[in-house]
């Protein structure tokens, strides 16, 4: 099974794979039921969802009715105004057929402007806090793509205390030096404060760039099982950091396997033979 680990300072011990909940998008109901019991059977009891991922909510919520809900549950607003933060906040509820979520996350929130006005006076953020103060939510975290995400959270934590945060962690954002810093500078912290930090993007191959998409990733994923293993089990070598799992419910079975088989990390000159010898890209330009 897959290892558990206190996610933060919520009192919940999450499984260090969180159920990535953008593979539900579009797909009959069935798909998404199968895949949802795939990732209950095999341990994982963190499900992250979030209001923009097509009609992932609507799929996740309908299983919710028939079977209850899983035990740590979370979503996220794109709204960048507390009015229509909220009104998020709520439909996400009616959707999920839940009265709680256990987490609102400010959903990629990295572009200065809309950082500025869902931080500020009016923002998102006091939607989330008075959805919090309402009983509606239970904690706050804050999510965020690309090369500046890490300085970004950080901006954040200064502003407010945040229960967690998601962001961008691979092998190929480590050898980024300035994401590199910036991580480590948030991760010191985050352990500091007790704040949960969530990883995306962990399989990231190349950008699609030109290539016919055959996958419902945003990025070209790693496909084979050794090199998922290399991938998974380099981020989850990271004492406390939880891995969301990529956005393809063909993908998933791949990473839990990986997952359960997880010993130790390995070395960075293992991880930089993979990159050389798949020709692996950045998602994000530098």
């Amino acid at each position: 099974m897959i290892a558990k680990y206190a996610f933060g300072r919520t009192g919940h011990m999450s499984s260090r794979i969180l159920f990535g909940a953008a593979a539900l998008w579009d797909m009959p109901q069935g798909d998404a039921d199968r895949t949802i019991d795939l990732a209950l059977s095999s341990g994982v009891n963190h499900f992250d969802v979030a209001a923009s991922y097509g009609n992932a909510e609507i799929y996740l919520g309908d299983w919710i009715k028939r079977h209850g809900r899983p035990s740590f549950l979370a979503t996220k607003t794109e709204e960048r105004t507390a009015e229509k933060a909220y009104d998020s906040i709520r439909r996400s509820l009616e959707r999920l057929h839940v009265d709680q979520v256990d987490m609102i996350q400010l959903h990629n929130l990295v572009e200065p402007g809309e950082w500025q006005t869902a931080m500020g006076a009016g923002g998102a953020l006091e939607a989330a806090i008075r959805a919090r103060e309402e009983g509606l939510v239970r904690f706050i975290g804050i999510t965020g793509h690309g090369l500046t995400t890490a300085a970004q959270h950080t901006k954040a934590l200064a502003l407010f205390d945040f229960d967690s945060v998601l962001l961008p962690y691979s092998y190929l954002m480590w050898i980024n030096e300035q994401y590199r810093s910036d991580f480590l500078n948030l991760l010191a912290i985050c352990q500091k404060r007790n704040v949960a930090v969530q990883t995306i993007k962990s399989l990231v191959h190349t950008p699609w760039g030109e290539r016919e998409h055959t996958r419902t990733t945003w990025y070209r994923p790693l496909e084979a099982q050794a090199d998922i293993d290399l991938a998974v089990h380099w981020v989850l070598g990271n004492e406390g950091l939880f891995l969301n799992s990529a956005g393809d419910i063909n993908i998933l079975p791949l990473v839990l396997d990986a997952a359960n088989r997880f010993e130790r990390k390995p070395t960075d000159g293992v991880m930089q033979a993979l990159v050389d010898k798949l020709e692996m890209q950045n998602l994000f330009a530098e």
